[in-house]
């Protein structure tokens, strides 16, 4: 329901008196369905609003404003309607590996373009209607993250196990004519969607520039929770090694056709085929990164760059007192973030780093990730490898911890740690300056 649950200071809702509590029930005689249609009808600068009070009683309000002036308010469900659920059982659904006992909410597959496009989650589309697709690219909801994973129709059904799946492509074309922006990505499994399955989607995904901005293509995940499940494996050495080659293959020839690499890979794949990770400018600007690709590489060149940026300061260097910072990561990210810490203390004398990676006993050690990580597996590993209190400084990728919270998977708080080791641990931003100023300053600029 559209109750609104906080009122801004100084805003449109707090002059006309609109209270937490009250309920939002129309605009210019719409009723609100969702957040897209508060959001699409708020955008004029004269609207009609009615208001049910806490009482009961219906306020009709006439407002002029600001084109784009909201009325300042949020509500108890940011979505106002409900989320609407997955009805796929893909073959490589991470949600159906999570291990029994953690928070409900984690347990919810959304499928829902309205929280791709409110929150960046990915959507396969399957539960779109016709008119559903037409109010998109009425109301201009862009972008819209779908997981595409094959264009094939067949394998699509067979991948995601739903009848309806196979007509992808259709959708997708339906939407970028319509103006809307696509982000797609492609969880690659091995034997199923890869090899020449792979370079047709990614073809077929290039007929749909420029509108379908680009192609994100990660690795299936693998937890030790798969009772009941498909069998499924994760790439080797070779694999990974092959699809980077028909990657690379493809990025060149989208680069000489339409301008751009188009689809881009997981550090993983790098990782997996121990293959140096591309140069900053085959990332392009780094537009895939929220889904983890170039993150290693981004991290090293912008830590190089404020390593020289900072080469003058004279507060470590001048003081007898060694600074003692542990840094907490994944196992795949381990090798590089010691290679980089390498080069800072070089820099930094008077700076001690250890670099210790957390194996997922939580997940399984399949996880490599940081983002998997559980305050569990930080405590034991932690209290069984590391003297901490003679540390300084404890830093976390801010990939751990839940969107804007310092609160991991499992509900250990940043707070939990501290309280536990004694020291300070912070969450940091996988951004070279940010890194480099808590290794020296514990995030405090000279």
């Amino acid at each position: 329901m559209n109750r609104i649950k906080s009122v801004d200071k100084n805003s449109l809702a707090e002059e006309l008196e609109i209270e937490v509590g009250d309920i939002l029930l129309s605009i210019n005689g719409q009723p609100i369905v969702d957040i897209i249609d508060y959001m699409f009808l708020i955008n004029d600068e004269y609207i009609e609003v009615e208001i049910e009070k806490k009482d009961g009683d219906i306020w009709e309000l006439e407002i002029d404003k600001e084109f784009d002036e909201t009325l300042g308010v949020e509500f108890e469900n940011p979505i106002i309607d409900h989320a609407r659920s997955c009805t796929n059982n893909c073959v490589f659904c991470f949600i159906d590996q999570l291990p029994k006992g953690m928070r409900d909410s984690l347990y919810f597959k959304d499928d829902d373009s309205r929280l791709s496009f409110l929150q960046g989650n990915f959507v396969t589309l399957t539960n779109l209607k016709d008119e559903d697709i037409d109010r998109i690219i009425r109301y201009r909801i862009s972008p819209i993250n779908v997981s595409v994973h094959t264009t094939d129709p067949e394998l699509r059904q067979k991948m995601l196990n739903n009848r309806f799946a196979g007509n992808v492509m259709s959708r997708l074309k339906q939407l970028t004519d319509g103006g809307i922006t696509v982000n797609a990505q492609i969880v690659l499994c091995p034997n199923y969607n890869d090899g020449s399955a792979l370079k047709s989607t990614i073809l077929d995904l290039m007929t749909l520039r420029p509108h379908l901005n680009s192609v994100a293509i990660v690795p299936i995940g693998l937890t030790n929770h798969r009772e009941g499940l498909l069998p499924m494996r994760g790439f080797n050495k070779d694999e990974a090694y092959e699809t980077i080659s028909i990657v690379h293959e493809l990025q060149q020839l989208a680069l000489d056709k339409i301008g751009t690499r188009f689809a881009f890979l997981a550090d993983e794949f790098y990782i997996l085929a121990e293959q140096d990770f591309p140069e900053d400018d085959a990332y392009e600007s780094y537009i895939q990164l929220e889904d983890g690709i170039g993150m290693i590489r981004k991290l090293r060149t912008e830590l190089n760059e404020a390593i020289i940026k900072n080469s003058n300061t004279s507060r470590l260097i001048n003081t007898n007192k060694t600074h003692k910072v542990v840094v907490i990561t994944g196992t795949a990210a381990r090798p590089f973030l010691e290679e980089m810490m390498s080069q800072v203390v070089n820099a930094f004398p008077n700076l001690e780093v250890r670099v210790k990676s957390i194996v997922n006993h939580f997940f399984g050690e399949k996880i490599t990730v940081a983002g998997l990580i559980t305050g569990k597996d930080i405590k034991d590993q932690l209290e069984s490898d590391l003297k901490v209190s003679e540390y300084d400084l404890a830093l976390m990728p801010a990939s751990m911890f839940r969107s804007d919270e310092e609160i991991l998977l499992d509900d250990v708080s940043i707070d939990d740690l501290k309280q536990r080791f004694g020291i300070p641990f912070v969450k940091v931003d996988c951004e070279g300056e940010a890194l480099l100023q808590h290794l020296l300053y514990g995030g405090k600029h000279a």
